[in-house]
């Protein structure tokens, strides 16, 4: 029998204290000024505008969680922290974080009123409108957002353009392409790869302006629509990254027969996110991403790979099968 131990409950129970921390830390640019110019104690209390009683500790315990490193006095970025945290670099994923800061904390707050009622506990709970209805009502706050989902989704976009058999295909479509970096990445690694991002029209000039840094103008467009509203685009591969766990059961499989819909035989729907692995014990992300969900959505929660598979198979998909991506993402892809 395991005696029993406290130190994981405590290190858990108490997280958010190291959560909060990076998060503000992001908030400040710390790593983007360090990224500058390392500093020492005094210097930076001045460049953050941090008060002298809060900016030892806040400093050192980012020593000790191992974001920051400290050398004769004068602090720096660890190497993640300068290649992910760095604002004036493209591999920055502070956008998610930000994101994390200004909303999602403080809606977690309240994880046990959702626990208990199924109720979204965003902004929707005080305002007519629905989450993206208000996020895309706001050109900044889209923006914004539209960057945390390239910064969360980067890795994993890189992986599908090398992993896939795009050799087998001509043309892609990503569905709710949000910055575009999915079309992106696929297209900078396969040249021949034809690519169309199918977004509400509101995310047009935010695709258009990364595609067009990318070098891709040519080869990539962007089509308007509501994925409810109108029918997918047509192409040899319809991509939905970070989509389907937004909806409902319901809505995930009238998604999943429109994708099918707007393929060839022999065509692919590639489904990615943090896939649940099937006994539910392994990939923690996503599991309380789906709780995540439930914060956000009025019906949305993420799954496993097999009951992807299953709303595949209902749609006529006659070949599926998971492969892991990065991290606690996967792809379930589905063969017509």
């Amino acid at each position: 029998m395991n005696e029993p131990k406290m130190d994981q409950i405590l290190q858990t129970g108490l997280g958010f204290w190291a959560s909060k921390t990076l998060l503000s830390a992001v908030e400040v640019e710390l790593f983007t000024e360090l990224a500058k110019q390392p500093g020492t104690l005094a210097d930076l209390k001045v460049r953050l505008r941090l008060h002298p009683r809060a900016a030892h500790d806040f400093l050192d315990a980012l020593v000790a969680l191992n974001f920051l490193e400290r050398r004769d006095g004068i602090y720096y970025n660890t190497p993640s922290t300068d290649f992910y945290l760095d604002r004036n670099k493209p591999s920055y994923i502070g956008g998610l974080l930000e994101m994390a800061n200004d909303r999602l904390y403080p809606f977690w707050g309240n994880l046990t009123p959702a626990l208990r009622t199924g109720e979204p506990q965003n902004e929707p709970s005080t305002h007519a409108k629905g989450h993206f209805e208000l996020l895309y009502s706001n050109p900044e706050s889209l923006r914004g957002f539209l960057r945390a989902m390239t910064g969360v989704s980067h890795g994993a976009n890189l992986a599908i353009a090398k992993k896939f058999p795009w050799s087998e295909f001509k043309s892609a479509v990503d569905v709710g392409t949000a910055q575009g970096d999915l079309i992106t990445q696929i297209a900078l690694a396969n040249p021949h790869i034809a690519g169309i991002g199918f977004d509400l029209p509101q995310v047009r000039p935010v695709f258009e302006d990364y595609i067009t840094d990318n070098g891709l103008a040519g080869r990539v467009h962007f089509q308007p629509g509501s994925f409810w509203d109108a029918p997918i685009p047509n192409a040899d591969v319809v991509m939905m990254g970070h989509i389907l766990h937004n909806w409902d059961l319901e809505q995930k499989r009238l998604l999943t027969r429109k994708a099918y819909a707007a393929l060839p035989t022999g065509g692919a729907l590639v489904v990615y996110e943090s896939i649940i692995d099937d006994d539910r014990t392994k990939n923690a992300f996503g599991l309380l991403m789906s709780l995540n969900m439930l914060i956000e959505t009025p019906g949305g929660f993420d799954y496993t790979g097999a009951d992807c598979m299953a709303w595949m198979k209902e749609a006529g998909f006659t070949s599926t099968r998971v492969e892991h991506l990065v991290g606690p993402d996967s792809m379930v892809i589905g063969i017509k």
